[in-house]
C-alpha cells in the first residue's frame, strides 16, 4: 500500500513531500516524543503526531519513515515544510485527533494485511 492510497481512503492534506507518495506503508507509530520516535519506530511506518518542527524531518529521514501525518489541523513550520521536499519525506494532515486516525488507519492497515 502506497502514501497515496493514505491520502485517498483519509482525506488527508499534502502539505509537502509529494514525490514521496509512492513510498510503501509497512505499519504505523504514535508518539509525541522525538527520542521514543527515534527509538521505537521501524522503516516504512507512518508517524502520527503534533510536532510540526524540523526536527520531525530529522527523525524521519532518519528512520526512513514513510510519511508524517500531523493531527489537529496543525501545520508544519517553514523549515519543516523545506526539508520534506529535500528528504521527499510527505508531511500530511488531518483535522481529527491522534485517537480518531489512529484507529482509523489501523483498522484500514489491518483490513489489508499490511500489519
Amino acid at each position: 500500500m502506497k502514501i497515496s492510497d493514505i491520502v485517498e481512503q483519509f482525506n488527508l492534506e499534502v502539505f509537502s513531500g509529494k514525490e514521496g507518495l509512492a513510498r510503501e506503508v509497512k505499519g504505523g507509530y504514535v508518539s509525541d516524543l522525538l527520542s521514543d520516535v527515534m527509538g521505537n519506530s521501524k522503516e516504512g511506518q507512518l508517524w502520527i503526531t503534533l510536532q510540526t518542527h524540523k526536527n520531525v524531518m530529522a527523525i524521519a529521514s532518519l528512520k526512513d519513515l514513510a510519511a508524517v501525518i500531523l493531527v489537529k489541523s496543525f501545520k508544519p513550520n517553514e523549515d519543516t515544510v523545506k526539508q520534506s521536499e529535500l528528504e521527499g519525506v510527505p508531511i500530511l494532515g488531518t483535522t481529527e485527533n491522534t485517537f480518531e486516525i489512529t484507529g482509523k488507519i489501523f483498522q484500514y492497515l489491518k483490513e489489508n494485511e499490511i500489519i
